[in-house]
């Protein structure tokens, strides 16, 4: 098997993404994580550009990584300046870092054009900087921008730039398609022709980009060529339409192309938790179309497909969901045939019944037409089966709920929620009544903070639960401010994330029903755990 390099940027090139931003603490963070999967490179960032680079390349010295090289990120020197007085490169230098990623020109019409340098100067200018670098003791790799469209505006010119850092000692030759434009085959055989030139003496990369959506194909077409590195960012971060997923190109390197090697034993199997944990760090909603790592990537819908699973799952899935830490999930709507039902029926042990199944289903379709939506309530879908069922015993009732919203002269606002509920008491006690206020940030937020009030004491787990996701759409906006609407809270507690969902033509109620399901969805889980392992 053929190791495959993989090549990190997430904390560089996927840095200059719209809406993207990672603190040093996150960077830090981030190598630690990357280094425990056996990742090969990171690019940690561009020491020239800003203090908080400097600061990364300084803190990242000291931490003990068993795989990770990390790497500094510059550029070529200027032209007509020479090495030692370029602050770009002084800056890589002073960053300690072990290996230097330096970019420059195969193009000519970049060159020319764009850096106005002389088409010999910029031969100079890639020499003289790897060989500075080669000569200070630091590995280097030389990234080609523009290569792709440099080799099919001038062969001969982009040949020449790799020539040139090969020469002055770089190890690597990073092909870069940096406009994002080149498609699948001419990619294929330029690399292949690079291959057959340059791999005798060094590796070749590949370092694509996304603006055809062809990245992650272009990414692999490389590697099918001959190119031993592959350069991409996590969930494709990165400039524009972003960089090749190496989530995806990782998975398919692993699990599709049986001829290479990635990352350390079962690291693969991280992927989905890798790709969530960066989500998280730069505070984005995860993309759940996503392949691979996606929340809807093992999600099935329509029954004949759920009938498919249930008989084998390779019928309707490329692979297994664990083999990248996925999960299948059955989702259920008006368009779900039994097959659904029976799949996510299978915890309450109802499968057989076949007229409670027809009355969930008819119950199901009923609701959506009212405006619910339960694939992404999978904690209101469990509960509609319990009501179903005639097994659900709420933990609480609603006796009523006030909310109260002041605006001062000043623009401050004040929110505030009453709630009253009654709990119901164990055998041979009376019902208790509970009356509690709390302030919060909006209405919702207040009225959770006033249920909690009422319901702590009683049920502790509570405090183990918040909300992570609150959504609105409008249902019928031809009503325009009289429209219904539909809300869906995700919950979580220290083990599970859930949905729920309420409709009303009112926020206020429709954002109750889905609290209140949130809540009981969380003390019906928490009893059914107990009850498990007492």
């Amino acid at each position: 098997m053929s190791r495959i390099e993989i090549y990190d940027t997430t904390l560089r090139d996927g840095a200059q993404a719209e809406g993207i931003s990672f603190s040093l603490q996150d960077k830090l963070l981030l190598v630690k994580r990357l280094d425990s999967m056996g990742f090969d490179f990171v690019e940690g960032g561009y020491p020239g550009s800003n203090e908080k680079d400097m600061q990364f390349f300084q803190r990242v010295a000291e931490m003990d990584l068993a795989n990770v090289k990390v790497c500094a990120f510059g550029m070529t020197r200027r032209k007509g300046i020479a090495v030692e007085n370029d602050a770009g490169l002084q800056s890589l230098l002073d960053s300690k870092a072990p290996v230097i990623t330096l970019v420059g020109k195969s193009s000519e019409f970049q060159a020319t054009e764009v850096i106005r340098a002389d088409v010999c100067e910029n031969i100079e200018m890639i020499a003289d900087s790897v060989s500075y670098m080669v000569a200070a003791g630091r590995e280097v790799i030389f990234d080609g921008e523009h290569f792709f469209d440099g080799w099919k505006y001038g062969r001969q010119y982009a040949l020449n730039t790799l020539r040139a850092a090969v020469d002055a000692g770089a190890t690597r030759l990073v092909l870069c398609d940096t406009n994002g434009g080149t498609m699948p085959d001419e990619i294929a055989r330029i690399t292949a022709d690079v291959v057959e030139i340059f791999s005798s003496k060094v590796g070749i990369g590949i370092h694509a980009h996304n603006d055809c959506d062809l990245s992650a194909a272009n990414t692999l077409a490389a590697v099918h060529a001959g190119a031993t590195q592959v350069q991409g960012t996590i969930n494709g971060f990165g400039e524009r339409c972003g960089n090749a997923d190496l989530i995806s190109v990782i998975a398919n390197l692993a699990l599709k192309m049986p001829d290479y090697e990635v990352l350390s034993t079962h690291a693969v199997e991280h992927l989905t938790e890798l790709s969530r944990y960066v989500y998280e760090m730069v505070n984005m909603n995860f993309r759940s179309r996503q392949p691979f790592v996606g929340k809807s990537a093992f999600a099935h819908k329509g029954g004949m497909h759920v009938s498919g699973i249930a008989r084998n799952t390779s019928s309707y899935e490329h692979i297994t969901p664990e083999s990248v830490g996925n999960e299948r999930r059955i989702l259920v709507s008006e368009l779900s045939g039994r097959s659904n039902l029976a799949e996510l029926a299978t915890k309450h042990n109802i499968e057989h019944d076949s007229k409670l199944m027809d009355k969930i289903l008819a119950r199901v379709v009923s609701m959506e037409n009212a405006g619910y939506q339960f694939e992404a309530a999978d904690g209101s879908f469990d509960l509609l089966v319990k009501r179903c069922m005639g097994t659900f015993r709420p933990h609480f009732e609603r006796l009523n709920y006030h909310v109260n919203v002041e605006t001062e002269h000043d623009g401050k606002v004040t929110t505030e929620a009453t709630v009253k509920i009654r709990v119901p008491a164990k055998e041979g006690e009376e019902d208790e009544i509970r009356h509690e206020v709390a302030e919060g940030d909006g209405p919702i937020n207040a009225l959770d903070a006033a249920m909690r009030k009422a319901l702590n004491g009683t049920f502790p787990t509570l405090r183990d639960m918040h909300l992570v996701d609150y959504k609105v759409r409008v249902i019928n906006s031809e009503a325009a401010t009289a429209a219904g609407v539909r809300v869906v809270v995700e919950s979580q507690d220290n083990t599970d994330v859930w949905g729920t969902v309420g409709v009303s033509e009112n926020i206020i109620e429709a954002s109750w029903i889905a609290l209140a399901d949130s809540l009981e969805y969380k003390l019906y889980k928490d009893e059914k755990k107990s009850a498990g392992t007492s």
